[in-house]
C-alpha cells in the first residue's frame, strides 16, 4: 500500500483555533466521512456511525489545543485513528452495558493491522472525493469526463476521444491537467 501524505501542519495549527471555521470545515469534510465509513465497516448502523463521527470530532476539538504535533512520533492521521478506535470502544462498551449489542461480541478487537489498513483506505477514498468535489466545478464537462473515463474507469484514450469528441492527445492532456488540479487540492490538506 502506498504511503499516505501527512496532514499539513498548517491545518493542524489552524485547528487549534476553534474560531477558524474554514479549517474546521476542511477537517470535517475530509475526516468525518472517513470516520463514518470506518464505523460502518466496523458494524455500526448509519445513525450510530454518524454519532460516532460527531463524538470523534468533539474529542479532537477538546484534545487539539494541547496537541503538539511531532512528525517524528507519527502521522496526525495515526493519532486520529487512535481517537476513532477509542471512541468506537467506548461506544461498544456503552451498548454492551445497555444490552443493545445485538448479540455481537462488542469488546472483540479488530486486529490492529486490518483496522489500520481499513482506516487508511477510508481516508484515501475521502481525500480523493473531497478533492474531486473541489476540482470538478473548475473544469469543462468534457475535460472532467475525459479524466474520469481515462483515469478512474480505465477506458482507452481512443474510446474516451470518441465519447467526448476530443482528440486522443486532448484526452491525455485533460487527464494530466485534472490530476495536477487534484494534487493541488490535496496539498491544501496534506503535505507530500
Amino acid at each position: 500500500m502506498t504511503d499516505l501524505p501527512r496532514t499539513r501542519h498548517s491545518l493542524l495549527v489552524r485547528l487549534k483555533d476553534h474560531a477558524d471555521a474554514d479549517a474546521w470545515r476542511t477537517f470535517i469534510d475530509v475526516y468525518a466521512p472517513a470516520v463514518f465509513a470506518f464505523a460502518r465497516r466496523s458494524g455500526l448502523q448509519p445513525a450510530d456511525a454518524g454519532d460516532l463521527a460527531q463524538d470523534v470530532c468533539k474529542a479532537v476539538a477538546a484534545a487539539l489545543p494541547a496537541f503538539d504535533y511531532d512528525p517524528g512520533r507519527g502521522k496526525f492521521r495515526g493519532w486520529l485513528f487512535t481517537v476513532v478506535r477509542n471512541q468506537l470502544k467506548m461506544y461498544r462498551r456503552s451498548q454492551a452495558r445497555r444490552g443493545r449489542d445485538g448479540g455481537m461480541d462488542v469488546l472483540a478487537e479488530v486486529p490492529e493491522d486490518a483496522a489500520s489498513e481499513t482506516w487508511d483506505l477510508e481516508c484515501r477514498r475521502r481525500l480523493f472525493a473531497w478533492a474531486c468535489e473541489r476540482v470538478k466545478p473548475t473544469v469543462a464537462a468534457a475535460t472532467w469526463k475525459a479524466f474520469w473515463r481515462l483515469a478512474v474507469d480505465g477506458a482507452s484514450g481512443e474510446t474516451v476521444a470518441a465519447e467526448t469528441g476530443l482528440t486522443p492527445a486532448a484526452v491525455y492532456l485533460a487527464k494530466s491537467r485534472v490530476l495536477a488540479k487534484l494534487r493541488d487540492a490535496v496539498a491544501e490538506v496534506d503535505e507530500g
